[in-house]
């Protein structure tokens, strides 16, 4: 891959992802910040801090535009709406649990499968203009991938030391 930037910033974890000093840094750098945000973003599990405009939140006690599931808060979406999409699931079925838990919801074997994943990245691919970006956040670098018609440019890895996951980042264009 011609030009790809690959960096590994160490930093200490923080369950809301976008508080994560490097990955703070590249969100502002990609997304903007405050009222400078490039574009019109969406991000369908929003959670804390998301920079996006368009937001999603199966908490209704979270501060989003929509609380709902995931994939049917993104099959609402418009085809090539969004200059930019943000991905950033629970990375484990534990951390669904988790996130099911706290607002009182039973886990189900649908929002856990690896295939819900995969249909909420479909649905991603669908809403980003060509040209747009999708930032994807986990413990793989999988990004959207080429078969949905994107081109990796960047991967941050962020190493949390001990026994902890690292954080990594990608940052796709849709071709």
């Amino acid at each position: 891959m011609e030009g790809l930037e690959i960096e590994r910033i160490w930093a200490m974890p923080n369950k809301w992802t976008f508080k994560i000093t490097p990955i703070r840094r590249l969100l502002k750098k990609e997304v903007g910040d405050g009222m400078f945000i490039r574009g019109l973003w969406c991000d369908p599990f929003c959670g804390e801090n998301s920079p996006a405009q368009i937001t999603n939140d199966l908490n209704p006690k979270r501060k989003a535009t929509h609380h709902k599931d995931a994939l049917v808060f993104l099959r609402e979406q418009p085809s090539e709406q969004f200059d930019g999409f943000l991905f950033d699931p629970p990375y484990s079925p534990r951390q669904v649990k988790e996130c099911y838990d706290d607002i009182g919801k039973e886990t189900v074997a649908d929002n856990t499968r690896l295939d819900f994943w995969s249909k909420c990245k479909d649905e991603g691919a669908r809403i980003v203009k060509h040209g747009g970006k999708v930032i994807c956040f986990g413990w793989n670098s999988m990004g959207m991938g080429k078969s949905r018609g994107f081109e990796m440019q960047k991967i941050l890895l962020v190493p949390h030391g001990a026994s902890k996951n690292d954080t990594i980042v990608t940052v796709e264009i849709k071709i």
